[in-house]
C-alpha cells in the first residue's frame, strides 16, 4: 500500500491571501496577508484528492497571486528609487546654484581697513590650504602610476623588501623607478620623522582632552548619583507688594540688543510678565539698533508695556562703540543703578519663564561670596533642521557637564553672556563691562574669579532661547566664540599670575580653561585629522592607529551626546560635523592668539524669530483695546504686517554660499582617501571618505538654512 502523505497537505490554505483596493489604474495598493509557502505549490499525490478539486484553476490562482506579490515588491522598489533619484536631482540642483551663482565665504570682505585685514588673513590660509591639495593631488597621480608599476605598498613595514632596489646603485632601474625609488627614500629619511613626531604630539595631546572630557563626565555622574544641587537658603513667597517674609531685593533687568526685530516683542513681553513686585524691579531695554523701523516698533513696544503698569525704560545710545560691552557699560552709568542689588541680563531672543528670578535670586540670601547665578539654556528650534540637533548636542554638553561640574566643585565657569543674575558689588570691584574683546562675558567672569567671587550653575532652571538655524550664522558665532577666549588669555595672564587666588586656581584657569579647552581642542582637532592624517595616506611610513581615527573619537561622541539622548541617531554626524568645524575654530584661535583682524570681528547673531511667531499672531488676533489713560495700544497687526514685509525684503537678500576652505578640504580629504585604497587601510578609507563628504556639504552650504 502505498504511503499516505496528506498530513502535509492543506486544504484550508492555499496561496496567498491578498487584499486589492484600485480607485483607478493608477492609483491602486495591496495588502499582503500571508506569505506564500512551499506547501502552496505542492499537491496531494492521491488520485482521489487530486479528482476531487481543480488542479489547474488551484495552480492559476497561485501563480496570479504570486504575480500581484512581485508587483508590489516592484512599486516598492521604484518608490525606493524614485525618491533617491529625486533627493539626488535636488542635491545636483543646489549645488548648480552655488556654483552658477559664485557666492563664496570672501564676497563680504570688500571695504574698509578690517575687512581688508581679515581677507588677507583668510586668503593666506585658504592659499595654504590650497596648496596642500595641489601637491596631494599630483602625489596621488604619482602613486596611482606606481601601483600599476608594480609598487605594491600594503603597509609602512612591507616597503623594507624594496630597500635593496632602492639602494643597489647596480641594480637596473627605469626613468620612473628611479624618480620613485627617491621619493620613497626622501619620505623614509626626511619627511616620516618629523610627521611622525607632530602626529604623536598631537596624539598625546588628544589623549589628554578625552581624558579631561572623561572626568567631566565622571563628575557629572557623581552629581546625578548624588543628586547634588545648589540649595537656596530660604524660599521666596509669592507676594505682589513685597512685604512679607519673602527675599525681594531690588533687581535691574537689562535686554540689550541691536536690530533684531524678529524677536524683541516676545523677550520684552516675557520679561515684563516676571513674578516680582513691581516697585522691586525696573527693566531696562538697551536697543543698539540703527535702523530706524526697528527703534521705532521698539519703542512702540515699551510704550506698550508701560501703559500696562510695566516698571520698563527705553535707551538708545547715539555713539555705538564697543558692541555689547559698551552698551552695558553705557547702562550701568545711570544715576538710579546704585538703588539696585542686582543685574540680570536676557539676550533679546531669550524667553524667561515668570518664576525665573524667584528662582535665582534667593540663591543671594545670606551669601555674601556669591557673584553670579547662571541658568541653563533650552531651545525652542533645536528640531528645526539638521544644523541646530548638532549644536544642541554640543551645548547640552557644555551645560549639563562642563558648567555643572565645575559650578559644584569649582565654584567658577565662563558667564554665558545671558540668563545669569549678577551682584552689581561683584560688577564694580571687578571693574565692570571692558570692550577689550568680544567675549565681555568671559572677560568678567574671569576678572570676578580672580576678585574671589563665587559662580553657581542651576542646571534645573532653564530659559528659552534658539540657535542659529543657517551655517553662516553658526560660523561666525563659533568665530567669535573661538577667538575671544584667545584674546583675553593674552590680556588677563599676567593679571592671573599676579593674583592672590591658590595655586590649584591659578593651574585650572590658564592649563584647563584657556589652553586645553580653548586653544589645544582647536588645535589638534584640526591638525590632526585634516592635514597630519591625509598627510600620512601619501607618507605611509608615518601612521596613526585606528584607535586614534575610529575608537577614541567615536567613544568621545558618545560621552558628548549623552546629556541629550534623543540625538543618538545623530553621533555619527556630529562626529563628521564636529571635525568639519575645526576649520573654522582653528582660524578664529589663531586670529586671537596672534590678534589678527578677524579677531575683532562682532557679528550679531542672526534670529529666526520662531519662539515669537505663536504668541505674534496670538497678539494680532485680538482687537486693540484702549487704555485706561486713554491712550490706544500700538496696532499689531499692522505691525505683524510690517515685520513680514520686511522680512520678505530681507530674504530676498540672502543667498547660500560657497564656502572655499571647508570645499578645498573635502577635496583633499576625498584624495587622501582615494589613495589610502593603494595601501588597503580600510578605517582610514572609511573616516576620510565620509570626512570628505561632511567638508563637501559645509562648503556648499548644504546644511541648515537653505534659501530658495
Amino acid at each position: 500500500m502505498a504511503p499516505s502523505f496528506d498530513w502535509w497537505a492543506k486544504e484550508n490554505h492555499r496561496g496567498t491571501p491578498v487584499v486589492i483596493k484600485m480607485e483607478n489604474p493608477n492609483n491602486w495598493s495591496m495588502v499582503e496577508l500571508e506569505a506564500p509557502s512551499e506547501d502552496d505549490f505542492l499537491y496531494d499525490s492521491d488520485e482521489t484528492s487530486v479528482a476531487s478539486r481543480p488542479k489547474d484553476k488551484t495552480r492559476n490562482k497561485n501563480a496570479k497571486q504570486l504575480t500581484w506579490v512581485l508587483l508590489l515588491k516592484a512599486h516598492k522598489a521604484a518608490g525606493c528609487l524614485t525618491f533617491i533619484a529625486n533627493a539626488l536631482l535636488n542635491l545636483t540642483a543646489a549645488i548648480r546654484r552655488r556654483v552658477s551663482s559664485g557666492r563664496t565665504d570672501i564676497d563680504n570682505e570688500t571695504s574698509g581697513d578690517m575687512a581688508t585685514e581679515n581677507f588677507t588673513v583668510k586668503s593666506e590660509f585658504y592659499s595654504c590650504i590650497k596648496v596642500f591639495l595641489w601637491v596631494s593631488l599630483l602625489l596621488l597621480g604619482f602613486e596611482v602610476a606606481a601601483y600599476f608599476k608594480g609598487w605594491h605598498f600594503g603597509a609602512p613595514d612591507l616597503q623594507l623588501q624594496y630597500f635593496y632596489t632602492l639602494t643597489n646603485p647596480l641594480a637596473v632601474k627605469g626613468v620612473f623607478d628611479s624618480l620613485y625609488s627617491r621619493w620613497v627614500l626622501i619620505r623614509v629619511e626626511y619627511l616620516a620623522p618629523p610627521l611622525q613626531f607632530l602626529a604623536n604630539a598631537c596624539i598625546l595631546l588628544f589623549l589628554i582632552q578625552s581624558l579631561d572630557r572623561l572626568v567631566l563626565c565622571l563628575g557629572c555622574f557623581w552629581i546625578k548619583f548624588k543628586k547634588i544641587k545648589p540649595v537656596p537658603k530660604q524660599a521666596t513667597v509669592d507676594l505682589e507688594s513685597g512685604e512679607g517674609v519673602g527675599y525681594f531685593p531690588m533687581v535691574l533687568v537689562q535686554i540689550p540688543m541691536c536690530n533684531e526685530k524678529e524677536v524683541y516683542q516676545q523677550s520684552i513681553a516675557a520679561v515684563c510678565n516676571l513674578d516680582w513686585p513691581k516697585t522691586k524691579i525696573l527693566i531696562q531695554v538697551l536697543d543698539d539698533s540703527d535702523d530706524p523701523t526697528t527703534q521705532l516698533l521698539i519703542k512702540e513696544e515699551v510704550c506698550k508695556w508701560q501703559q500696562e503698569g510695566a516698571n520698563i525704560v527705553y535707551r538708545h545710545r547715539v555713539i555705538r562703540e564697543g558692541y555689547k560691552a559698551g552698551n552695558l557699560k553705557s547702562a550701568m552709568n545711570c544715576s538710579y543703578v546704585k538703588d539696585y542689588e542686582f543685574v540680570t541680563i536676557f539676550d533679546a531672543d531669550f524667553q524667561p519663564n515668570p518664576d525665573f528670578l524667584q528662582r535665582t535670586v534667593p540663591h543671594f540670601k545670606d551669601n555674601e561670596e556669591l557673584g553670579l547665578v547662571q541658568a541653563r539654556w533650552s531651545f525652542v528650534n533645536k528640531d528645526e533642521n539638521l544644523l541646530t540637533r548638532l549644536q544642541h548636542i554640543n551645548l547640552a554638553f557644555h551645560f549639563e557637564v562642563e558648567q555643572q561640574v565645575n559650578g559644584i566643585f569649582l565654584n567658577f565657569f565662563g558667564f554665558n553672556g545671558t540668563a545669569g543674575v549678577w551682584r552689581i558689588k561683584a560688577l564694580e570691584e571687578s571693574g565692570g563691562w571692558l570692550e577689550r574683546t568680544t567675549v565681555e562675558d568671559m572677560d568678567i567672569a574671569v576678572r570676578a574669579h580672580l576678585h574671589g567671587w563665587k559662580f553657581i550653575f542651576l542646571n534645573d532652571v532653564e530659559c528659552q532661547c534658539e540657535v542659529p538655524e543657517s551655517y553662516e550664522a553658526y560660523r561666525k558665532q563659533q568665530h567669535r566664540w573661538h577667538s575671544g577666549p584667545m584674546q583675553l588669555f593674552r590680556l588677563c595672564l599676567p593679571e592671573v599670575i599676579r593674583s592672590k587666588i591658590s595655586v590649584w586656581k591659578k593651574v585650572n584657569l590658564i592649563f584647563l580653561f584657556f589652553l586645553l579647552r580653548k586653544l589645544i581642542l582647536p588645535f589638534y582637532s584640526f591638525t590632526l585629522f585634516c592635514i597630519i592624517l591625509p598627510m600620512t595616506m601619501f607618507i605611509p611610513e608615518a601612521t596613526l592607529p585606528s584607535w586614534v581615527v575610529c575608537y577614541i573619537p567615536a567613544t568621545m561622541s558618545f560621552l558628548n551626546i549623552l546629556p541629550a539622548p534623543k540625538s543618538f541617531p545623530f553621533i555619527v554626524p556630529y562626529l563628521l560635523f564636529e571635525n568639519t568645524m575645526s576649520v573654522t575654530k582653528f582660524n578664529a584661535m589663531i586670529s586671537g592668539l596672534f590678534q589678527l583682524g578677524s579677531a575683532y570681528e562682532w557679528v550679531v547673531t542672526k534670529k529666526s524669530g520662531r519662539s515669537s511667531e505663536g504668541d505674534l499672531v496670538s497678539l494680532a488676533e485680538k482687537e486693540p483695546i484702549m487704555h485706561e489713560t486713554g491712550v490706544l495700544v500700538p496696532n499689531l497687526v499692522e505691525m505683524k504686517e510690517e515685520i513680514k514685509q520686511q522680512e520678505q525684503k530681507s530674504k530676498k537678500k540672502k543667498h547660500n554660499r560657497i564656502y572655499t576652505k571647508e570645499l578645498a578640504l573635502a577635496f583633499l580629504l576625498l584624495t587622501a582617501s582615494a589613495r589610502s585604497l593603494l595601501s588597503a587601510q580600510g578605517i582610514h578609507f572609511y573616516f576620510l571618505l565620509f570626512q570628505g563628504v561632511s567638508f563637501l556639504l559645509v562648503g556648499l552650504d548644504l546644511i541648515g538654512e537653505q534659501v530658495q
